[in-house]
């Protein structure tokens, strides 16, 4: 195990609620984080850097003084007009967990790493990894197949072997996990963490659309399309928004391509979610969402003995 000592004694059990474009908003994040999962949300979540303040004003307020730590998805890439002034403010703030994508830039780890704080980064692949660690990240997200939004394509049992054997920090497995008994089958792979996104987009909380959430509730994972027809990047999406945008072809199941001025607009209409939809079955408070995640952890405490 590699529990960062920023973290250890601080979560209830060993789960990240991720952070969803257009679906992680101040009130899922509270309620993960007052319920003993750590949530996040992305930095671009909200339009400006004065509205991204006022999310964290409006976290920090209301957090317990027992939540679990919180933690911003910061995306590193040149495309991010608003990366450095973002970062500034995450400085400034002393985030305690930033989870850098599209990115491992050294300069933005040791300016985390400047004020004691962590970052984590998504992978998808071994290369990526590799990049990772050489910027010195604390933390690697192991992006496997099933994981909803920008997923990779290899077996979780696969990666987490493969980075395990070139990486000693924090790991932190994604793609389909939606029980707490999920978590303790990472932990025996030789993951840390187990990173849950799918599962609470239907959340009560969520920034989803009431649509979305009832899609969710409907879907399966043979629902789930991986595609990389609308935004250029692999990516999971529930068939049948792909179908309602016109973007799939009922008899052959044909995905075509969708030019769009930006991906945000895409992300607006055309849902995404991983293979674990099929553990959603109706709309909930985020605080009975980790409980039943924390029981259901707990509960197999004996299967690891």
């Amino acid at each position: 195990m590699s529990i960062p000592e920023q973290l250890a004694g601080k979560l209830a059990i060993p789960a990240i609620v991720a952070p969803m474009f257009l679906i992680s908003g101040p009130d899922l994040v509270v309620e993960c984080c007052n319920a003993g999962l750590l949530g996040t949300f992305p930095s671009l979540n909200q339009r400006t850097t004065d509205g991204f303040i006022s999310w964290l004003d409006e976290i920090e307020n209301r957090l317990a003084p027992d939540a679990a730590p919180y933690g911003v998805n910061l995306i590193v890439h040149r495309t991010n007009r608003r990366m450095q002034d973002d970062l500034k403010i995450i400085v400034n703030r002393r985030v305690p967990l930033v989870i850098t994508s599209l990115g491992a830039v050294a300069e933005v780890v040791d300016a985390v790493h400047s004020y004691g704080g962590l970052v984590f980064h998504d992978v998808i692949s071994i290369r990526h990894a590799e990049k990772a660690i050489a910027a010195g990240v604390d933390g690697l997200i192991a992006v496997s197949a099933g994981a909803g939004g920008h997923a990779g394509t290899l077996s979780p049992f696969a990666f987490t072997a493969e980075i395990r054997s070139i990486f000693n920090g924090a790991l932190i497995l994604s793609g389909a996990l939606s029980t707490g008994r999920h978590i303790r089958a990472a932990e025996m792979m030789g993951a840390d963490y187990g990173y849950f996104g799918s599962l609470f987009i239907p959340a009560a909380e969520s920034l989803a659309s009431p649509a979305q959430k009832a899609m969710m509730a409907e879907a399966r994972a043979g629902d789930i399309v991986y595609t990389d027809k609308v935004t250029g990047v692999g990516a999971n999406f529930m068939r049948q928004s792909l179908a309602d945008n016109g973007l799939l072809d009922a008899t052959d199941g044909h995905v075509g391509a969708l030019d769009l001025e930006g991906e945000a607009r895409a992300w607006k209409t055309i849902w995404s979610a991983g293979h674990g939809v099929g553990a959603v079955e109706a709309i909930r408070p985020a605080r009975a969402i980790c409980e039943d995640l924390i029981a259901d952890y707990r509960s197999m405490a004996w299967k690891t003995k």
